[in-house]
């Protein structure tokens, strides 16, 4: 089946690809284990010589490639140039930073006295190629976030990018090529799913990583199991957004309108669940709701455009069916809920907001992967901790409370892979990233995220035969 580039704004396929063969992709794995056994060797100061050129081509053509995620996958060019300049600052921090995090640890000669060797340290090194299977909501970023650590730490990589961005794909590949990384450092394959496998199987493959739905992990950990190979997964999310009476309720449903239809809506981190104490709830509903029906849905290439399109049609009716079976089991559409009419072309979705939600209802289990968010309304903190533990994911959470104590409370008992306080959920190459339950395992990013694909290697010397030993 073609690989094909749709524009989500109109519908329109503007360009297909044919997924590689069997012999190219023989031809790929074989390039990716020759370049691992070359680069591997290099030192940080030459990786980091490399990443940086990447670093400046993404800069200087920041435009282009906003243009190109917008056409792929809606998002407004607004957040796809924003997109490339974080991707920048992730691959100079990576630069200058990997040296540090992967140099030698070196116990205290106390611990290791009784080891019976004269020096003893850790040393971190490259695992050979790893194999990407990546998501189309952030095309760039969530590539580069793997992308950039795994070649610091000597390794190669593998891009199996998400079928309806292969545009973004190829660009990938061409910007690790032109920034002169040697052949086969970084590659992409154009490959459909069902393909996944037999390259994760091949012997040269070392490791995986993937972010994408539950399904998507359950198949490549699978898999990855049976082959005992390391693998790191950031799945889904329903983060909850706990609003308490301590809060600046005004800023707290301010930033809620972003921290929900970020992406459109289309963010495994983005609030989508809104836990509201009953103190402040009605004025949180009303600030919430207006900031919602407010934001500007349209063309995503258009400069003043809030929200675009959903990236698929599929998509569009995946959120529909949550809605009308929450509005079927009693939920009070608050605001939005149908597809906008002044866009009849695209996959267009009004930001919604929804009340009244209760454990039955698909919606309160289930990810919504657009603009729609659900509202529940605690009696305390107890509540709100209940309800925001109340999902099978685990990915972030984020909580409007001023009081230390409670703040330590949250910490200890939200179930979550992050505890933002008073401000929204975002990923940064400095602190890691990643969930728990459902939401996957591992973590990228921050030095955490750099040692995932390393093995960790214990160094000893026993005394050296040219030292006389005591009698």
């Amino acid at each position: 089946m073609p690989i094909s580039t749709t524009n989500p704004a109109t519908g329109e396929i503007l360009q297909t690809f044919e997924p590689l063969g069997a012999e190219e992709i023989e031809e790929r794995l074989e390039r990716a284990r020759a370049a691992f056994e070359e680069y591997r060797t290099t030192g940080f100061a030459e990786r980091a010589e490399l990443l940086h050129r990447a670093a400046d081509l993404l800069e200087k053509e920041r435009d282009d490639i906003a243009r190109t995620l917008t056409t792929e996958m809606g998002k407004p060019v607004t957040a796809a140039r924003a997109e490339a300049a974080k991707c920048v600052k992730a691959m100079r921090w990576y630069a200058e930073h990997a040296g540090e995090l992967l140099a030698d640890e070196h116990p205290s000669p106390a611990d290791v006295e009784d080891s019976g060797g004269s020096t003893a340290y850790v040393r971190y090194r490259p695992l050979g190629p790893v194999l990407a299977v990546m998501p189309w909501n952030f095309p760039l970023w969530q590539v580069i976030r793997f992308a950039a650590p795994a070649l610091m730490a000597g390794n190669t990589g593998l891009l199996k990018h998400a079928s309806n961005v292969p545009r973004t794909a190829l660009y990938l590949e061409d910007l690790f090529r032109r920034a002169g990384y040697p052949q086969g450092c970084f590659q992409t394959l154009l490959i459909g799913s069902g393909a996944v496998e037999g390259v994760l199987r091949d012997d040269r493959v070392a490791a995986a990583t993937l972010t994408g739905s539950e399904p998507a992990g359950r198949s490549v950990a699978a898999v990855a199991g049976d082959e005992i190979k390391k693998t790191v997964l950031e799945l889904g999310g329903s983060d909850p957004y706990l609003v308490l009476p301590s809060a600046d309720v005004a800023k707290a449903a301010e930033v809620a309108v972003t921290a929900r239809t970020q992406n459109n809506g289309q963010s495994c981190i983005a609030a989508k669940r809104f836990i509201v104490h009953r103190e402040v709830y009605e004025e949180f509903t009303r600030l919430f709701v207006d900031g919602m029906k407010a934001l500007k849905v349209g063309d995503p290439m258009d400069e003043s455009t809030q929200v675009g399109p959903l990236a698929s049609e599929r998509g569009r009716a995946d959120l529909e069916e949550l809605v009308e079976d929450a509005r079927e089991r009693g939920a009070t559409v608050l605001c939005g809920g149908r597809r906008p009419a002044a866009h009849p072309a695209g996959w267009f979705y009004e930001p919604t907001v929804l009340a009244d939600v209760t454990p039955g209802m698909r919606v309160h289990r289930e990810e919504t992967f657009g603009p729609v968010a659900t509202l529940y309304r605690a009696a305390d903190l107890d509540e709100a901790i209940e309800v925001a533990n109340d999902t099978p994911f685990g990915l972030s959470s984020n909580v409007w409370i001023r009081d230390r104590e409670e703040q330590d409370r949250c910490v200890r008992d939200l179930r979550a892979g992050g505890v933002y306080f008073n401000g929204m959920t975002a990923s940064h190459p400095a602190m890691p990233f990643g969930g728990t339950k459902r939401s996957g395992y591992g973590r990228e990013l921050s030095g955490h995220g750099i040692r995932e694909f390393c093995n960790v290697t214990t160094v000893w010397h026993g005394t050296p035969p040219d030292v006389p030993t005591a009698e």
